[in-house]
């Protein structure tokens, strides 16, 4: 029996989103690039490049691990490259996608014989968090003006429109979707290709995929653009579970459980976000607070309802752990990291992953 904390990876669970995945590029003709910034677990990329066309970088790691680990098509991108990095991002990459005018002058010469692109920011967003909000205002993440996006664009075959975020609202979507066209169609019809980035849910239960796959066969036909979508949370939704032991309980006005895993160390956006992690089965008489075991008085991962009371010894799975958990995590009071654990198809479950003392050493000096 595999040691807890560990990310277990349920391909059973991983494989409908992939089929949505595949049938959304069927019906709209549009790609699917995996967001490494969401999820870069390279143990699974075996069942997922069968399903994605590649994947999208935020960095120089990611897009490196992209094309080794991943392959089909590498999209670079990031908020700015450093002088050091740029010849290596273009090795990794197919695509290179600038965050900013400056940035494309300064890396004129060097990624010159390169496929380029530019961020563009459309100004509007769906996002409930100022936070993770890419049109706030005063936002650095991509051009806004079409005077001057329309100067540089002779040196660009393509852009990138990245302002959704968990958005499960199709007709949201759509209406973004129409007010990019109007204020940047102009521009759009003298590209090849257009990314409209990641944050859209469509593998969400009951979204109209149908529906989003003509909008975006229509966009992509009448502006004569090929369309790539940047899956993150929708490649890996509900795919993997944090397997977690109770270590302690007590009583302090409400029963505590304290549990050998930390939203601080281990599921970051918890804590940002100010959000409760998800448990199954959340249903019973017992209600309990889950608790981590760092010294940060805030490290709670939610209340739970449960059919009997928690002991120490009790196992718990927390739902929905794939996204923005595993690229985060961090040795936070040296609190071991999570194992990575996949079950594969057939129900059979392997270690890929385990993370000791020496790895916590050789993260310091």
């Amino acid at each position: 029996m595999i040691q807890t904390p560990y990310y277990l990876i349920d391909k059973s669970r991983l494989l409908p989103n992939m089929e949505k995945i595949a049938h959304l590029r069927e019906a709209s003709g549009a790609k699917a690039l995996l967001a490494l910034k969401c999820f870069a677990t390279w143990s699974v990329f075996d069942l997922m490049r069968d399903y994605m066309d590649g994947t999208t970088s935020s960095s120089l790691y990611e897009v490196r691990l992209g094309r080794e680990k991943f392959g089909g098509e590498t999209h670079a991108y990031s908020v700015a490259y450093a002088d050091h990095e740029i010849a290596e991002v273009l090795t990794h990459s197919d695509k290179v996608i600038f965050n900013t005018i400056g940035q494309l002058d300064r890396f004129e010469a060097a990624s010159r014989d390169h496929i380029r692109g530019l961020r563009v920011n459309p100004g509007v967003s769906t996002s409930g968090f100022d936070l993770a909000d890419p049109s706030r205002p005063f936002s650095r993440l991509g051009e806004h003006d079409p005077a001057a996006i329309e100067a540089v664009l002779d040196r660009v075959s393509g852009f990138m429109f990245h302002n959704n975020c968990e958005n499960a609202d199709f007709e949201r979507f759509d209406e973004m979707l129409t007010l990019i066209e109007e204020r940047f169609g102009h521009l759009i019809r003298r590209v090849s290709w257009v990314s409209l980035g990641g944050g859209i849910h469509f593998t969400g239960a009951d979204y109209p995929l149908d529906r989003l796959a003509e909008r975006l066969k229509r966009f992509a036909g009448e502006n004569e653009v090929q369309v790539y979508l940047e899956p993150g949370e929708a490649a890996i939704t509900n795919s993997t579970t944090l397997e977690v032991t109770v270590l302690d309980t007590l009583f302090n006005g409400k029963n505590l459980a304290i549990v050998d895993s930390s939203i601080e160390a281990h599921m970051l956006d918890l804590l940002i976000y100010r959000e409760s992690a998800k448990m199954h089965p959340n249903a019973g008489p017992e209600e309990w607070m889950i608790c981590g075991k760092s010294c940060l008085a805030g490290d709670i991962f939610g209340e739970f309802r449960f059919p009997a009371p928690i002991k120490a010894g009790d196992r718990l799975s927390i739902q929905d752990a794939a996204g923005y958990t595993m690229v985060k995590k961090n040795w936070f009071n040296g609190v071991k990291m999570p194992s990575i654990a996949i079950r594969e198809l057939d129900g059979s479950e392997r270690l890929v992953k385990e993370f000791g003392y020496e790895d916590f050493a050789a993260a310091l000096s």
